[in-house]
């Protein structure tokens, strides 16, 4: 049962969020530096706080899946770290602050990055052998992990970020653009979900109608993301707009229009709140933070 806000899963996060790094030598201690740097720029916390919320729906407990909450931070820190630099979206500002490639150069961020992508499995498997006289809490931990891993992985955020790089400067199809946004950005909104549910113990039904609307949700999160780069207000944003066009990415804008986009947006929206709308009050969290994103837009 849910009873946190979002602010309240977020201030459990930030608590911890460092924890889960693994004690780094003093001679490389410029890893660490870069890591933390990128992980307290702040941020929304979207991922491990659905996760937590997932957890909880479910009836587990917040604080055991702080370790997969941290992985999915992680992951999704690493990946923005990598996305920013020049070989990739070459972007100079994140969260409102420099890239970590401008502070401390693009050799230490892709390292930072790549600590922050094992940190993560490292997390993770440590939280594991905790429980090996527990088979199945064990065996959720194991199904959790999996789930993060292959949300994060080559068929599911990796997969997107080539398609999306690969589809810069020509024609996209539709099938394509949401293939990319699938698999770039709710794949790992899904994964944090569904992760979430299995350490709570989920039954199929609660997997499934989670399952749906993570996947609405991650692929209105990416349009929404399409939508505020046109018209959003860079200093609320905390990065810079008009990059996509610039950089002739493939985006629901630039494949339907402005308006057609909003169209889209509003219906994943509301098939997110659908999805979860026979847990009433229990589900009131993922339902506010389906309006919370509707009002980034509206």
């Amino acid at each position: 049962m849910i009873d946190r806000t979002f602010d309240e899963y977020k201030a459990l996060f930030d608590e911890h969020q460092l924890d889960f790094i693994p004690d780094i030598d003093q001679k490389s201690i410029t890893l660490y530096d870069s890591m933390k740097y990128s992980l307290s720029a702040g941020g929304k916390r979207l991922r491990p706080v659905l996760l937590m919320a997932a957890c909880e729906f479910c009836g587990g407990k917040a604080e055991e899946a702080l370790p997969y909450a941290g992985a999915m931070e992680y992951l999704h820190t690493y990946s923005l770290i990598h996305d920013d630099m020049p070989c990739m979206d070459d972007d100079d500002l994140r969260r409102g602050m420099p890239t970590n490639h401008i502070i401390y150069g693009e050799a230490v961020a892709t390292l930072a990055g790549d600590g922050l992508q094992s940190a993560a499995y490292e997390a993770m498997q440590r939280d594991m052998l905790l429980y090996f006289d527990n088979f199945e809490a064990l065996k959720s931990r194991i199904r959790a992990a999996y789930e993060i891993v292959k949300g994060a992985g080559v068929t599911g955020m990796v997969a997107g970020q080539i398609a999306d790089v690969e589809a810069e400067n020509k024609k996209c199809s539709k099938e394509l653009l949401n293939y990319i946004h699938i698999t770039k950005t709710a794949s790992m909104i899904k994964a944090a979900v569904r992760a979430g549910a299995r350490l709570g113990g989920c039954t199929d039904k609660e997997l499934e109608d989670l399952t749906l609307y993570a996947e609405n949700l991650g692929l209105a999160f990416q349009v929404c993301d399409d939508i505020l780069d046109v018209e959003g207000d860079q200093a609320l944003l905390g990065k810079e707009v008009g990059h996509d066009e610039a950089n002739s990415k493939a985006t629901y804008p630039a494949l339907y229009g402005l308006e057609e986009s909003k169209k889209k947006f509003r219906e994943l929206t509301d098939a997110a709140k659908d999805a979860l709308a026979d847990y009433y009050d229990n589900a009131e969290l993922f339902v506010d933070l389906a309006e919370m994103l509707y009002a980034r837009v509206y």
